[in-house]
C-alpha cells in the first residue's frame, strides 16, 4: 500500500473503534464479565486453532534465528493458552473501577463535587512477539469500558490473528461491536508509523517491548504515551545477607524466564560477602550455563568469568547473562542501581532492618522488593488478574497496570441553580 492507502485503512479502523467505543463505555459490569468468561472458554475450544497458528510463527522464528528467550516469548502452549482464558476469568471477578466516586465533597456555595471513574476510551497498543499480551490487553481494556487497537510484532502475526478472531466471536456472541477489539495485522512499518499519530481517534498509547520500540514510540508519537519500560533489574546482596536466601533469588529472578522484562539483569555485591557468597552463586548458575560479567574484586572469587564493562552495567541482556558490581556500603550501591536502572524492579537481600528501609526509600523505581525475587514483578501476582504493561514513567500510572490505570476521572457537579458572581 502507498502512503494514502495506509492512512485510508487506519482511519477505518480508528472510526471502527470510536464507533465501538460509544457502546462498550457504557456496558454494565454483568455484560462485561459475562464476554470475558465466554472469551476465555472460546480460547479454550480453539486451543488447537491458536497453537497451530503460533506453531507457523515459531518455524518463521527459528528459520530467522530468533534469540532463545525471544522464542519463549513468542510460544504458546496448551497451558498458556489456558493461563490466558484464566487470566479473563480473573478479570471477570475483579471488581469494576468504571463508576465508582472516589470522592466527594461539598463547596459553601451548596455545589457537590465528585470525582467518577470512567474509561480512558480507545487504547492503542504496540507490542512484540507476545501473543499471550492480545488477550490480556483485551480482558483489562475490555472490563474498563476500553475500546483497543492492537498492533503486534510480525514475528507472532498469525498467532495474534486467530486470537483476536476468537475475542471477535466471544463480542458477537454477545450482540456486542466486535470492533471493541482490532487487530493491524499488516508487517509493514509504515503502519506502526502511521498508528503512532491517529490522535484523531486514540486516547492513549502504550507500547510493550524492547527499548529500541519504546524509544521509537516515545519520540515519534503524536499520542498521549504511557511508558512501559525495558527492565534492567538488580539484586543488591548486602553484607547482612542470608546468603542461602540469595543464591536462592538470583537463580530465580535471573534463569526462571529469561525473557521478561522483571528477570535480575544486574547483581550489586557487597565488598563483604565477596569470598562466600561468589563461589556459591557461582555454582549455582553454572546449572543453568549463566555467563557471569563481573568486575575485579568479585572475578578473584570466580574460576570463570568475563570482564565487565560499564556498557554491561546499563544491559537488559534477556540472555543467559548478568553483570556483578562490587560496593562498599549500601550508599554505594543505591547510587549505583539509580544510575544504571530502567525504573522497574530492584531487590535487597538483607536481614539488616535499617538498610532494607533506607533500599526502600532511596531507589527510585516502579517496584522495591526486600528479600523476593523481582519476578514478582506482574499483575497477576500483585492481584490484577493481568496487565497492560509494567509502566516506568512517573505520571498517570507506574508499575503494573490493572483495571484502575485504565481509567481516568471526570468531575460530577450537582447544584441547586448556583450561578457564579
Amino acid at each position: 500500500m502507498n502512503e494514502i492507502e495506509v492512512m485510508e485503512f487506519l482511519t477505518n479502523i480508528g472510526k471502527a473503534a470510536k464507533e465501538a467505543s460509544m457502546t462498550v463505555s457504557h456496558l454494565g459490569q454483568l455484560k462485561k464479565n459475562k464476554v470475558l468468561v465466554d472469551a476465555a472458554n472460546l480460547l479454550r475450544k480453539y486451543t488447537d486453532d491458536i497453537l497451530s497458528a503460533n506453531a507457523q510463527d515459531l518455524q518463521k522464528a527459528k528459520e530467522e534465528n530468533m534469540p532463545e528467550g525471544l522464542q519463549d516469548r513468542l510460544k504458546l502452549t496448551a497451558e498458556r493458552i489456558d493461563a490466558m482464558a484464566a487470566g479473563l476469568e480473573e478479570i471477570a471477578l475483579l471488581p469494576d473501577p468504571i463508576g465508582n466516586v472516589d470522592k466527594m465533597w461539598k463547596r459553601p456555595n451548596g455545589l457537590t463535587i465528585g470525582q467518577k471513574r470512567v474509561p480512558l476510551g480507545v487504547v492503542g497498543v504496540i507490542y512484540e512477539a507476545r501473543p499471550n499480551v492480545t488477550s490480556d490487553v483485551f480482558g483489562l481494556c475490555f472490563k474498563t469500558g476500553n475500546v483497543v487497537i492492537l498492533k503486534g510484532g510480525s514475528a507472532a502475526l498469525h498467532s495474534n490473528d486467530e486470537i483476536t478472531k476468537v475475542l471477535k466471536l466471544a463480542l458477537e456472541e454477545n450482540a456486542l461491536n466486535p470492533n471493541a477489539v482490532q487487530l493491524i495485522g499488516e508487517s509493514d512499518r509504515s503502519f506502526t508509523t502511521q498508528f503512532m499519530k491517529m490522535n484523531d481517534y486514540i486516547d492513549v498509547l502504550i507500547p510493550r517491548g524492547g527499548a529500541g520500540l519504546i524509544r521509537s514510540v516515545v519520540d515519534h508519537a503524536t499520542i498521549p504515551v504511557i511508558e512501559t519500560g525495558t527492565g534492567n533489574c538488580h539484586i543488591y546482596v548486602d553484607e547482612d545477607a542470608d546468603l542461602l536466601m540469595a543464591v536462592n533469588i538470583i537463580e530465580n529472578a535471573k534463569t526462571q524466564r529469561i525473557g521478561v522484562c522483571n528477570a535480575c539483569e544486574s547483581l550489586v555485591i557487597h565488598e563483604k560477602v565477596l569470598a562466600k557468597f561468589m563461589p556459591l552463586l557461582e555454582e549455582r548458575l553454572s546449572k543453568h550455563h549463566v555467563e557471569i560479567r563481573a568486575d575485579k574484586e568479585a572475578a578473584k572469587y570466580l574460576k570463570s568469568c568475563t570482564d565487565v564493562s560499564e556498557e554491561d552495567f546499563y544491559k537488559e541482556y534477556l540472555d543467559y547473562i548478568i553483570s556483578v558490581k562490587t560496593v562498599q556500603d549500601i550508599d554505594e550501591a543505591i547510587r549505583h542501581i539509580n544510575l544504571h536502572n530502567t525504573g522497574h524492579s530492584e531487590a535487597i537481600i538483607t536481614n539488616n532492618y535499617s538498610n532494607s528501609e533506607k533500599f526502600l526509600e532511596e531507589i527510585d523505581a516502579a517496584c522495591v522488593y526486600v528479600n523476593a525475587s523481582t519476578r514478582f514483578t506482574d499483575g497477576n501476582e500483585f492481584g490484577f488478574g493481568a496487565e497492560i504493561g509494567i509502566s516506568t514513567q512517573k505520571l498517570h500510572a507506574r508499575g503494573p497496570m490493572g483495571l484502575q490505570a485504565l481509567t481516568t476521572t471526570k468531575y460530577i457537579i450537582y447544584g441547586n441553580g448556583q450561578i457564579r458572581e
